[in-house]
This record gives structure tokens, C-alpha cells and sequence, in this order.
């Protein structure tokens, strides 16, 4: 797997690279925001991209717009500012994750890891390959969900693991802690801001794709379902 390293600090994707590569990973290093899209350009197989947010040229928040108009990479930031609402920001842009920094490689790796296997999902025995959910079709083994006019919903990894999540368990409840510890496979160590922002980007996508209708339900107080029969 290739993994494209983001950051005008040169001893940060340094260090960053040393782990990653410490992985069994190829490091791809970039140091600018321009200098990053390029290299996507000319490695489309990049499979996850850490990114800092402030860098010269193009920051990390336009990259991620950019790079959303026609892309999912998992993509990780790192960002210098600590506020939820400047967290918020990346993840509304599009990001999937964030880590604040000074930050300890370990933990980057661990975002990194979780990511990545969210990206390559296997299915399961206890887990069916094709669920089919009010106007939805979802299936796991390639992240593909349609509607049931044939219309591609475009969705990242996180996103994808957040409806499968609720769609393989109809009915069922699962709050934002919930969310976070079985799609991001790591304790919650974050506000349910996140999670919720994510699902928000779900809701968008799917009204988007079927004319309105709203799948995903909130349970006020206690978190998200999706109906079924």
C-alpha cells in the first residue's frame, strides 16, 4: 500500500515516513498542497493521504475540496489548531479523520491503520455481501451502493462503514460512541461531533441520489438507525 505524506515541515513527513515504511508501507512525500495533487496525479494508487492544513501554496483544506469533486481517498489531517469547530471545518470538507498536533506518531499510525481497513473491508460469514434497504442497495465486497433506479452514490470508507453499520442492523440503535468504536475500530477517543458530521455527509449524498428520502433516522438523546422491515 502507498501512503502520500503531506507537509511543508520536512522533519514532520521525515518522521511520519519512518513509521509508515516501519509498516511494510511505500511513502510518497509531498511538501506543498500543489506538489500533493501532482503527486496524485502521477501515482492514482496512492491508497491513504496524511495531510497537514497549513502549508503555502494550497492549503490542506482546499486540497481536500479538490480532491473530493472526483476522489474518496481516506485522507488524515493534521492540523496545528485545537477548537472542534476547526476540526468540524476538515471533516465537513471532506476529510475522514484528524490528528492535532504535537501528536505522537503511534497514534497517526493507528488512524492510519483504521483507515486502511475500513478502505479494504473483507466480508465475513455473519456479514452478507448485498443488503437491500428501503431505496438502497449495498454492497460490501466492492463499497459499490446504488439506488433502486441505478443511480452510484459516491461514498469514502468511513461513510460506507457508517451505512453498512446501520443498514446490516435495521431497527437497531447505535449512538455516536457506538459508531465510532465499530467503523473507526478504535475506542472513542473523540466528541460525537465527529461521527455526527459524517453522518450528515451520509444523509446529503443519499437524499441527493433519491430525491429526498430520508434513510438515515435520528433517535434524539441517543443516536442513529436506519428502518427496516
Amino acid at each position: 500500500m502507498k501512503i502520500l505524506v503531506v507537509d511543508d515541515d520536512k522533519e514532520i513527513v521525515e518522521l511520519l515516513s519512518i513509521y509508515i515504511q516501519n509498516e511494510g508501507y511505500e511513502v510518497i512525500k509531498a511538501y506543498d498542497g500543489k506538489e500533493a495533487i501532482t503527486k496524485l496525479v502521477t501515482n492514482p494508487d496512492v491508497d491513504l493521504m496524511i495531510l497537514d492544513i497549513m502549508m503555502p501554496k494550497m492549503d490542506g483544506m482546499q486540497v481536500v475540496k479538490e480532491l473530493r469533486k472526483e476522489s474518496q481517498i481516506p485522507i488524515i489531517l493534521l492540523t496545528a489548531k485545537t477548537t472542534d469547530m476547526d476540526k468540524i471545518q476538515g471533516l465537513v470538507a471532506g476529510a475522514d479523520d484528524y490528528v492535532t498536533k504535537p501528536f505522537n506518531p503511534l497514534e497517526v499510525m493507528a488512524r492510519v491503520k483504521s483507515l486502511l481497513r475500513r478502505t479494504s473491508m473483507q466480508v465475513t460469514n455473519d456479514e452478507p455481501d448485498i443488503l437491500e434497504i428501503g431505496p438502497l442497495i449495498i454492497k460490501k465486497d466492492s463499497h459499490e451502493v446504488k439506488t433502486d433506479q441505478g443511480v452510484e452514490i459516491q461514498l469514502t470508507a468511513l461513510e460506507f462503514g457508517i451505512l453498512y453499520l446501520l443498514a446490516s442492523h435495521p431497527n437497531k440503535v447505535f449512538s455516536a460512541d457506538e459508531i465510532f468504536e465499530r467503523v473507526w475500530q478504535q475506542e472513542s477517543l473523540v466528541s460525537a461531533k465527529t461521527v455526527m458530521v459524517h453522518v450528515s455527509h451520509l444523509r446529503d449524498k443519499i437524499e441527493e441520489a433519491t430525491g429526498g428520502e430520508k434513510v438515515i433516522q435520528t433517535v434524539w438523546g441517543v443516536g442513529y438507525k436506519i428502518e427496516g422491515a
